[in-house]
């Protein structure tokens, strides 16, 4: 197959790379040149901006593009326009932020997605990234429905992943010592190695799959308490985890899922977060590799950064040394 790949070669767009090579298919990319990488001299690369340079893939065909950088309607819209004659598949990589709120546990592909009231804006933040994602869903939808694949990931993670907040635990567990752990050891978490969902797109656009699929994991439910001791116990650290409450994190203002990753309140209004269903996936044949594998080579991947390396998750070891303090003196006084 012809496959056309928008945006980022940085971390999905990387390993979705790696796998449509594996499988024989000719590859081209479209993106600024930012992040080059030393892809196969198979990989055509167009280099231009596509808030702009969408002229430059004019009279080309491919048998499937993947946009995995799509964050505006009018961008989207346009790139549609561009290609909708020139391919068979438009597969858009959004995300699970697109839900309205997660009050509800199993949330599926058809709950209401998120909405926001100025639908021009192009300002991306915490609260107007889900609705602008499902705004770029609605775009494709509207306009080539019988050839959107629509993915919606949860927290993607393994090697290559710059955003750390995976490795952050990987790399803080194998070091040992008093480590704070968030919330109740039973809360759920769930995420996706990138290699086991780039595979997974990779295998749906070869079978013309359309639709819209939750895409996270792991297969079985999996708790914040045995996360870490898998990483305890794949690094052969001899880590001691303090599991300071909620209500303790929250007094502190710590940042959820950037200062403590992974960790999410478990309030109502929240409770569903990390129990997003799979059913649909799962029944496309979505596969997982083992959890210790992903832990190993996310961790490997992390030890070979420069030493000067600054983390970007993960709480400051002087907040999280005062919040400790202050939780077991807490817990002391009420003994």
């Amino acid at each position: 197959m012809k496959i056309l790949i928008i945006g980022g070669t940085v971390f999905l767009g990387r390993h979705l790379t790696d796998i449509a090579l594996n499988h024989g298919h000719d590859l081209t990319h479209f993106n600024r040149g930012n992040n080059i990488l030393d892809f196969s001299p198979e990989v055509t690369t167009i280099k231009g901006d596509r808030d702009g340079d969408l002229h430059l893939l004019k009279n080309q065909k491919w048998d499937a593009v993947i946009d995995t950088c799509g964050y505006y309607p009018r961008v989207v819209k346009d790139a549609i326009e561009q290609l909708k004659n020139s391919t068979d598949n438009y597969t858009f990589i959004s995300t699970m932020s697109v839900y309205q709120d997660y009050s509800t546990i199993g949330i599926d592909e058809n709950y209401p997605v998120g909405k926001i009231e100025d639908e021009a804006s192009e300002e991306v933040t915490g609260s107007t990234y889900g609705p602008l994602k499902a705004l770029c869903e609605k775009t494709i939808l509207d306009t080539i429905p019988e050839k959107a694949l629509i993915i919606r990931p949860g927290l993607i993670v393994g090697p290559n992943d710059q955003s750390d907040r995976f490795s952050y635990w990987t790399f803080k567990v194998s070091l040992g010592g008093q480590i704070l752990a968030p919330g109740n050891p039973e809360a759920k978490v769930q995420f996706i190695d990138v290699r086991d969902l780039s595979e997974w797109i990779i295998n749906l656009i070869e079978n013309k799959q359309t639709g819209i699929f939750n895409a996270t994991g792991p297969e079985k439910p999996l708790t914040m308490q045995d996360f870490l001791f898998e990483c305890k116990k794949v690094s052969g650290s001899k880590a001691e985890f303090l599991w300071v409450d909620d209500e303790t994190l929250m007094e502190f203002d710590v940042a959820p899922y950037s200062e403590l990753p992974l960790w999410v309140p478990v309030i109502e209004e929240s409770q569903g977060f990390s129990e997003l269903s799979i059913k649909k996936a799962l029944s496309n044949n979505l596969k997982f590799r083992p959890l210790k594998e992903t832990i190993l080579d996310t961790l490997n991947w992390f030890n070979l950064r420069p030493y000067d390396y600054e983390i970007s998750a993960g709480i400051d070891p002087e907040l999280e040394k005062e919040i400790m303090e202050y939780f077991i003196a807490k817990v002391n006084i009420k003994k």
